[in-house]
């Protein structure tokens, strides 16, 4: 199974080049790294990613589907999503807490057992708590 692929990715903004030819496969579980100089193209690729740029030319998978032609707000509904190099984290709470506020998108509780902390609110809790750590 293909987890996350890009397939010769490029990208042309005019007569430029931005991204050219981009391959590369990422194991589930696994870290990879994207390095580069300023300029050298990472913010567009993560751009192209997300799907805030169209591809001008290859192809992105994600668990064995092509999401090249997915709207961005279909790829964040698969879990993919970039933040911004100015991210605001929440000084007085842990990484853990910081992680966690992001869960509300996958959240299947409504407003009222979310208030009352009711028993549903609290099992999803410690399944999203079991995924972040």
């Amino acid at each position: 199974m293909t987890y996350f692929a890009l397939d010769d990715v490029s990208i042309q903004f005019g007569g430029l080049k931005a991204v050219d030819g981009v391959s590369f496969e990422v194991a589930k579980g696994e870290i990879f790294t994207i390095i580069g100089p300023n300029g050298a193209g990472k913010t567009t690729l993560f751009n192209l990613i997300s799907r805030l740029y169209n591809v001008t030319s290859g192809r992105i998978i994600f668990k064995d589907e092509e999401i090249t032609q997915l709207s961005a707000q279909q790829i964040a509904g698969r879990g993919i999503a970039r933040t911004f190099q100015n991210i605001e984290l929440f000084d007085n709470a842990s990484v853990l807490q910081n992680l966690l506020v992001g869960r509300h998108r996958h959240s299947t509780t409504r407003f009222w057992e979310d208030l009352f902390f009711l028993p549903k609110v609290q099992r999803e809790e410690v399944t999203h708590r079991h995924a972040v750590e």
